[in-house]
């Protein structure tokens, strides 16, 4: 499979599929970052979301917004890790990439 596909695809489904293609690829660095990075970034919106949305008042607005906010940001993700570019995140980028080497 191309590599910014396999990419991309670690994104379809966050966690799972960033699990999924961390299982099945084993050689290229760039779609275990991307595959890795689907992990964090997932399960790091849903604890998020999770946390946000037990305030009260506030709680279901802020919910709102940052879901929409992490739904742009997975599209720009996926289209950036087929579009073959090792799009980072502030600071989690950098330590899955440290961690890869």
């Amino acid at each position: 499979m191309d590599p910014s596909l396999a990419a991309a695809l670690a994104y379809v489904l966050g966690a799972l599929t960033g699990v999924l293609m961390l299982a099945l690829e084993r050689e290229s660095r760039f779609v275990r970052f991307h595959a890795t990075q689907s992990i964090v970034f997932s399960l790091g919106v849903m604890v998020f979301v999770l946390i946000v949305s037990g305030l009260p008042a506030v709680g279901r607005v802020l919910s709102a917004l940052a879901s929409i906010g992490a739904v742009i940001l997975w599209i720009v993700l996926m289209a950036r890790a087929f579009q073959g570019h090792w799009f980072k995140l502030p600071y989690v980028g950098d330590a899955i990439e440290e961690h890869l080497r």
